[in-house]
Formats: structure tokens, C-alpha cells, sequence
């Protein structure tokens, strides 16, 4: 079976369906630095879309270059997404939103899957990501307010354990781990690369 085969097979049968997306493992930005508390304060609701696009070439996962005039998590390189708002039906509803808001993606291109339990940011958000798969075909929009660049990353890479690395850097005050993903010019890192290992950890580590 080859690579992407696999990979879509794990998709279909290790996350959690879509209407149980927040009920799986709870991942954090504070897994790497047990002696740093998060702050005791309601978390904001978020939600992410993880697209995974059917390249023939190989299957390629989208992510976004945030502007450097974004309130939170400036210039980093993210999945598209943000606050379920009062009128999202839920996580998925947002996370389609968001992605056509941002990158004019649009849903008919877009089939849902399912997700891998949430993860809590230092910035005190509680995202929940939607992984999808994803049809070529498709024109991007990119929203110049809030997106820099839209660019592709193969999934083999990021699945890829060698590939996920440890670094650190001062923050508050403090030094805080993270996990890293470099690749090709691109700094993957911080609450996305997590996400992306939280994927890792259970379509291929977790027990079933």
C-alpha cells in the first residue's frame, strides 16, 4: 500500500467522527513545559481546518503565512481558522467559515473527515481541528488583511517523526519548548506544529 493510501486509510478510521470532535485527548501548547502553569482563565472556543489536498504527485497539507498586523500569532505559519462565532452550527462550521474568509477555498472542494481531540494555546485558545480532504481544482482568494502567503507542504514530510523537532526560545521570561518542522524556507512551529504532531500521535502512534 503506498504512503498516501495508508495515510487516508488512518485518516478514515483512527479520528473522531464529526459529531464527537471534542471528546478525544486534550493537547497543549504546555506538553513540552510541565513546569509552566497556563493561566487559570476561560479558554476561547477556535477551530481549525487541517486540509489534506489528493495531489497525484502526493498529498500535500495547506497552511497559511499570518500577516505581521494579526493580534495573535503574528507572521507565524498557521492552518486556516479562528472563533466559532455565536452563529456556527460548531467546529466544522467554523473551520469551513474561516477557511473560505481567509483563503477563498471553496466548500464544495471540501469533505470533512473527522478530528484528533483539541489543543489549548499559550494564548489561552481552545481550537478544535477538522481535518479534511481535499479536491484539486480549486482557485485560492487569499484575504490580504489577514494572510501573507498560501503555500503547501507534503504530508509525508510532516508524518515524517525524524521531521519534528524540539526547540526553545525565551518567552515571558522563561524558556518554553516547542515543537518544529522546518521546511524549505517555511518555519512551521508553535500551536500548528503541534496540532500537526497531536495528528502524528494518533494515526500512528497512539494505541488501537
Amino acid at each position: 500500500m503506498s504512503f498516501d493510501a495508508d495515510f487516508e486509510a488512518r485518516l478514515r478510521t483512527r479520528l473522531d467522527p464529526l459529531d464527537a470532535l471534542a471528546h478525544g485527548v486534550a493537547r497543549s501548547d504546555f506538553d513540552l513545559n510541565p513546569n509552566v502553569a497556563p493561566d487559570d482563565v476561560p479558554l476561547t472556543p477556535a477551530a481549525v481546518l487541517v486540509p489534506i489536498i489528493r495531489r497525484a504527485r502526493g498529498y500535500t497539507m495547506l497552511l497559511t503565512l499570518r500577516t505581521s498586523s494579526m493580534p495573535t500569532h503574528a507572521g507565524q505559519v498557521s492552518f486556516p481558522g479562528g472563533r466559532i462565532q455565536a452563529d456556527d452550527e460548531g467546529p466544522v462550521s467554523a473551520a469551513l467559515r474561516e477557511t473560505l474568509e481567509e483563503t477563498g477555498l471553496s466548500r464544495e472542494f471540501i469533505a470533512p473527515v473527522g478530528g484528533f481531540g483539541t489543543y489549548r494555546t499559550g494564548t489561552n485558545y481552545r481550537i478544535t481541528p477538522v481535518v479534511a480532504l481535499v479536491e484539486p481544482g480549486f482557485e485560492l482568494k487569499p484575504d490580504p488583511r489577514e494572510v501573507d502567503d498560501v503555500f503547501e507542504t507534503p504530508v509525508a514530510f510532516l508524518m515524517d517523526a525524524a521531521n519534528h523537532e524540539r526547540h526553545a526560545r525565551e518567552w515571558q521570561g522563561r524558556r518554553r519548548e516547542y515543537y518544529a518542522m522546518p521546511w524549505e524556507g517555511r518555519y512551521i512551529w508553535g500551536a500548528t506544529a503541534g496540532m500537526i504532531k497531536a495528528l502524528h500521535q494518533r494515526l500512528y502512534e497512539d494505541d488501537f
